[in-house]
């Protein structure tokens, strides 16, 4: 993971003068240790005409399993070997972005004890960042960098040079020139914008991370044209500490066109008396929405095909109504933690008999899951190969057959409707597609003249009148039996 700064001078203002700032002597070579493993700062070159400091990270890789127990993009639970072999120890990073805030720490303050005239001065600067993750594209990085005064040169790397036709991967080639910033605003740039574009953290994203991205956007931040979307990325989407540090900056912007401090302003708007209702989040929305289509359908044993981490086993089971509750899941992980999110340990015996916890894979047909009033498959369909749904169709629809089958599952077209969702991605990186509604309608309508079940569709989430609702579901209820399907055919 490499990154260089370079600047040049003339016999009054050395280029050499990099070195104060930096406070690295251009002379010597340095390694810090970081939680995750080493930076080297070194000199490339250092005269009077053209300085240039370069900082390497070496990333332990173990070490950033250990600490960060699969936090972040490439450390996800359930993929053990991309743990290990990913992209971190190459490309810029929140990573790279740490080890800048510990080895500049002084010089991100614009804080010289030997020559305190050189931090305020802009000097003609150069960063190059060979390998740098872009989720938005090269278009992105323009945009965020160009209204700071940078001229940006953002490269495509293409996947693999020996077959253009692969095209090119989310990396580019960075270069960056400016000649009206100083040394501490670049730092801070690069601070706040090498995780933004990344879109991922190594570590856990806590509260104390609105006051590093207030410290380090002071000055710019606040009129920045993608301020909303550079909060949100560096926040990891976290709602309530996106709307505290937007409201900060707002702050911010309003005292600097009124020209008055931050506190004049806040202290002049009195308390609020009421508190602004939170939104609803989609996954509760969808829970909501299941719930209520199995009470219409007067279910008592149902199914959970996929349950994640039990939380719609957790919402049934408050209802005494439902008899039996079975969640299944093809990943082990996440039933060893519905049974901790649902305390079976502790649960006594009346309740504990309501539930049961079990492997399944829905590819293969289980006959532990014939005769329930009704079955759930809540964002499930979309983690399935399209070639292995007929199976999963089969096993569901055609083996288990229970009377009413739920389905939900995202609706492409409203992905335009996420700010911070790049064009073309997809809203999880391990859905294997995302249907239109009309692509899910034929889905649903072939399936269920196929099975022996009428189909009806609802919207859950807000159902915009253009690309209609975030989440569509489709409600199955069986027509015939077994019986009759073997009389027709």
């Amino acid at each position: 993971m490499f990154l260089s700064i370079s600047t040049t001078g003339t016999p009054d203002r050395p280029a050499t003068d990099l070195g104060y700032l930096l406070h690295k002597h251009p002379e010597k070579a340095q390694a810090f240790s970081t939680s995750y493993g080493t930076a080297h700062v070194l000199y490339p070159e250092a005269d009077d005409h053209r300085c240039t400091a370069a900082l390497l990270l070496e990333v332990d890789a173990v070490a950033l399993v250990r600490r960060g127990k699969g936090k972040g993009r490439g450390g996800a639970p359930d993929a053990a070997l991309a743990q290990y072999v990913n992209d971190r120890p190459y490309a810029a990073s929140s990573l790279l972005a740490v080890a800048l805030s510990a080895v500049f720490s002084s010089a991100m303050r614009g804080v010289c004890a030997a020559r305190p005239e050189l931090p305020e001065q802009a000097r003609p600067l150069r960063v190059e960042v060979p390998a740098l993750p872009a989720r938005g594209g090269p278009e992105l990085v323009r945009r965020l960098f160009e209204p700071l005064g940078w001229a940006v040169t953002a490269e495509p790397v293409a996947l693999d040079a020996r077959f253009p036709e692969w095209g090119d991967s989310r990396y580019v080639r960075l270069e960056l020139e400016s000649t009206r910033l100083t040394v501490a605003e670049a730092l801070r740039h690069l601070y706040v914008l090498l995780p933004v574009l990344d879109d991922a953290k190594h570590y856990w994203v806590a509260s104390d991370e609105v006051d590093k991205l207030l410290r380090a956007g002071e000055g710019w931040l606040p009129e920045h044209p993608e301020q909303k979307l550079i909060t949100s990325r560096y926040l990891s989407r976290r709602w309530s500490l996106t709307r505290q540090a937007n409201e900060a900056l707002e702050l911010v912007r309003l005292a600097e066109a009124d020209d008055s401090e931050v506190e004049e302003i806040d202290n002049a708007v009195e308390a609020e008396t009421e508190t602004e209702e939170r939104p609803t989040p989609l996954a509760v929305q969808r829970r909501d929405a299941i719930v209520a289509a199995l009470e219409e359908s007067g279910a008592a044993r149902v199914l959970d095909l996929g349950c994640g981490q039990g939380q719609l086993v957790q919402a049934l089971l408050k209802d005494p109504k439902y008899t039996e509750i079975v969640g299944t899941d093809v990943s082990m992980r996440a039933l060893t933690i519905a049974s901790r999110r649902l305390k079976l340990d502790r649960m006594g015996e009346r309740q504990a008999s309501r539930v049961k916890l079990f492997q399944s894979s829905l590819a293969y047909t289980d006959n532990r899951l014939k005769g329930y009033d009704a079955a759930v498959l809540s964002e499930v369909v979309e983690h399935v190969d399209l070639p292995r749904l007929p199976a999963l169709e089969y096993a569901v629809f055609g083996a288990a057959r229970p009377r009413t089958v739920l389905v939900t599952t995202p609706n492409v077209e409203y992905n335009v409707r996420w700010e911070t969702l790049p064009a073309g991605h997809a809203r999880h990186g391990d859905h294997r597609f995302e249907w239109t509604r009309e692509e899910f309608r034929a889905w649903a309508g072939t399936v269920a003249e196929l099975h022996g079940y009428a189909v009806e569709f609802t919207p859950v989430g807000p159902d915009d009148p253009e690309v209609g609702p975030p989440t569509q579901m489709a409600v199955f209820t069986r027509t015939t039996t077994h019986e009759k399907e073997a009389k027709a055919a």
